[in-house]
């Protein structure tokens, strides 16, 4: 929040709703090319009511799709430049293999993402990585690459350098109203601003946010466990070896998928996590799903059991995060169709937060009129029909 007695300033070059990873590194971008820039935030910071939060995130090269894959380079520069900036490590590089069965399409995809990729079978994976044990007729995909992005220390880094570089962080502000025009004017429970150019990155609360200016966006927030497990025999990470990060593909078992970070966080503890969860409305994330079974806890109980043999089978800790997800599980990064200095960054399904830094890029680049530096057409909003429909 601003210093207690500064005088609140109303106008600026840009305005950012919505201070998670996507929103801040948005922010940093603009506030990188001189655009005087106000990042706002309905919650004060830090706080865990989103999706950005925590110690942890997967990044990889590794990716089915193409278009993510072609990103993926320019992030993880821009994830180094983010930490010379601060001189604060934000990346331990683990490896990451994707587990599926052999010659299945998403995991041949994956192996082709990667040029000079290293495939290993049920003995070669033994040998590698001796926690993990595959069924018959499955594969794994190494990618020396992968590893693990320290969530909240990221994002505490990329708000810090915007901070540098004159941009202006107002906390504690939840958005009443939104009003477009030349000078887009948003108000808040804290403040009126305006500013030429509006980036909307607000997670699970974009749609009610981006309802009252005609667009009514396939979004579908979910609460999702996040799960540690702890290992029967606890290994030291004081050695400097830490086991892969993994997710599967085409596992029959599995159909949203599962993925999982060695024990970093709590000591111990692997974070296995099933890549889906229950519809919830996200000002009632903390409500328990209804019901006494959870099947997400049951279906990765199973799966430990046929392939990570050396956790236990029951949870030891159990947190909470948010997806907010679209149909195709592919980003919203467009402008608005009628209002083309509003942009909206949304829908990360999940699998966003390693594409931050480039996802960020690419809505400066928009909100500038500037020609992306990406392919856009998997992001665009005019892939869901219906929306256009509903349109002011």
């Amino acid at each position: 929040m601003a210093a207690p007695g500064q005088p609140q300033k109303a106008t600026y070059d840009a305005i950012v709703i919505g201070a998670g990873i996507q929103g801040s590194f948005t922010a940093y971008h603009l506030a990188q090319r001189h655009r005087d820039t106000l990042l706002l935030e309905q919650f004060l910071l830090p706080h865990s009511r989103g999706s950005s939060h925590g110690q942890s995130r997967i990044i990889r090269s590794v990716y089915p799709e193409e278009y993510y894959s072609r990103m993926m380079p320019d992030s993880f520069r821009l994830w180094q430049q983010l930490e010379a900036e601060v001189g604060v490590r934000l990346y331990r590089q683990t490896g990451l293999v994707v587990l599926g069965p052999a010659g299945n399409e998403e995991l041949e995809a994956c192996r082709r993402s990667l040029g000079d990729s290293q495939v290993l079978d049920t003995t070669a994976l033994a040998r590698h990585f001796p926690g993990y044990r595959l069924q018959a007729g499955q594969v794994a995909v190494l990618d020396s690459t992968g590893g693990v992005l320290f969530a909240d220390r990221a994002l505490r880094a990329v708000q810090e350098v915007f901070r540098r570089h004159g941009g202006t962080v107002r906390d504690g502000e939840k958005v009443l109203r939104i009003e477009p025009g030349a000078m887009v004017t948003v108000t808040t429970t804290g403040g009126v601003y305006q500013a030429p150019r509006l980036i909307i990155t607000a997670g699970a609360w974009t749609g009610p946010l981006v309802e009252p200016l005609g667009l009514r966006l396939p979004l579908q927030p979910l609460r999702i466990d996040v799960c540690y497990w702890r290992e029967k025999e606890p290994k030291s990470t004081n050695t400097g070896s830490v086991s892969p990060c993994f997710l599967t593909v085409g596992l029959s078992q599995a159909p949203h998928g599962i993925y999982g970070l060695p024990a970093l966080e709590y000591p111990g503890m692997v974070k296995l996590c099933h890549h889906h969860g229950s519809p919830t409305d996200p000002e009632k994330r903390d409500q328990a799903p209804s019901g006494a079974d959870r099947p997400d806890i049951s279906l990765l109980s199973s799966f430990i059991s046929s392939y990570l043999p050396g956790l236990e089978t029951q949870p030891a800790v159990m947190e909470t995060c948010l997806y907010t997800n679209t149909p195709d599980e592919d980003f919203i990064l467009d402008r608005h169709p009628k209002f083309s200095n509003i942009i909206i960054g949304a829908g990360f399904s999940g699998h966003g937060f390693k594409l931050a830094p480039v996802v960020g890029k690419l809505l400066c680049e928009l909100s500038l009129g500037e020609e992306p530096s990406h392919n856009m057409a998997p992001f665009a909003i005019t892939r869901f029909h219906d929306v256009l429909q509903s349109v002011l």
